[in-house]
């Protein structure tokens, strides 16, 4: 049997889970299974229980990883993997972009730390598309040569969501490493047989219609304010683009970000979710003049209906927003099994160059 126990840091509310888990290459010899996983987020770590190890509940452990005992999670299971998405505020485009400098930026680290505790035969680890020029590209080539001095082939990839199936524009870097000494090297998985697949919101939220009573649906309460303003605002404008009167433009001084009550393109896929952020940043519907639900949200993240998240709406806003899109990365395990079972695929040379250190 080639199960793989994965273990996981930074779970988030379980998207790299829940593909991983259900990946499957037509061989059940490799598959892989939940050992344990962390998070430092209450609602986040009952999500993660809830959905997918409601009977295994202490397989989770809701703790800082700044103060985490990993012989705690090797008491629980061995692992053969370990998945990290480590925290991306100081990568993000949208933050300060602080890097390894800045107060998440050197989470990594308890990434690479693990490797080398665990010595798992594969990793996966995720952070967005910022981490390639955070600290004048430097964090980035750090973060890589030290997951191959742990002894890792490593390949880096920046994966456009939308051409994988997933009906949302939202990029992300995933990082593949295989144990050196078992002589296979991972490629990324080629987008061509998701050429044809419908990626427009319009499909996404309508087919099939979410049902009345679906977890987490509950409508935002706009105000009279924001209803007056989205209907001025066409598909694919926002607040800044649009013809506004007077009276509803934001007075905004700087940087005015693009994503401020914008309105959704039914026949496109949506722009990336998010998490964070104030009035303005809630992802809004085409026609009706409101945000979306976090049911709808979790549509766009690729989120089955039946996936429960647990906590307050703007919580579980949160836990969407940082989770990484389900059925793409189910896309990428199913890549890594193959590789790991000398199976062909159709792939593409990473699109990511970096320098190794002698």
């Amino acid at each position: 049997m080639m199960s793989h126990k994965m273990g996981e840091l930074f779970c988030g509310p379980g998207g790299l889970a829940l593909a991983a888990t259900r990946a499957t290459i037509g061989n059940p010899k490799y598959v892989i299974e939940h050992a344990w996983a962390t998070d430092y987020d209450k609602d986040t770590c009952a999500t993660y229980r809830r959905n997918l190890c409601a009977d295994d509940a202490s397989s989770v452990l809701c703790e800082d990883i700044r103060n985490l005992d990993y012989g705690k999670l090797k008491k629980i299971s061995e692992i053969d993997a370990l998945v990290f998405g480590f925290p991306c505020n100081d990568f993000s485009v949208v933050g300060e972009q602080k890097g390894i400098d800045g107060v998440f930026g050197p989470l990594y680290s308890y990434g690479v730390k693990a490797l080398e505790y665990f010595e798992p035969d594969w990793f996966l680890a995720e952070n967005v598309g910022g981490l390639r020029n955070a600290n004048d590209g430097n964090a980035f080539e750090t973060i890589l040569n030290e997951m191959d001095g742990a002894g890792y082939a490593v390949t880096p990839h920046l994966y456009k969501f939308d051409e994988y199936g997933v009906p949302q524009a939202r990029q992300r870097i995933i990082i593949v490493g295989i144990k050196k000494g078992l002589g296979k090297v991972f490629r990324a998985p080629s987008p061509a047989p998701y050429k044809d697949v419908d990626v427009s919101v319009r499909t996404a939220l309508e087919t099939p219609p979410i049902a009345s009573d679906a977890f987490n649906n509950e409508k935002t309460a706009q105000s009279k304010t924001v209803i007056e303003r989205l209907s001025h605002i066409k598909p694919g404008e926002n607040a800044f683009t649009a013809d506004l009167p007077e009276h509803l433009k934001l007075k905004v001084n700087g940087a005015k970000i693009s994503q401020i009550y914008k309105r959704l393109d039914p026949d496109k896929p949506s722009y990336t979710v998010t998490g964070s952020g104030g009035g303005g940043t809630h992802v809004y519907h085409w026609e009706e003049n409101r945000a979306l639900t976090n049911r709808e949200r979790a549509r766009l993240q690729t989120f089955p209906d039946d996936y429960e998240f647990v906590g307050s709406k703007e919580s579980v806003r949160k836990q969407i927003g940082m989770a990484v899109p389900y059925l793409g990365a189910k896309v990428i395990f199913e890549a890594i099994l193959r590789t790991l079972a000398d199976m062909e695929y159709e792939s593409v040379d990473s699109n990511i160059q970096w320098r190794k250190r002698p």
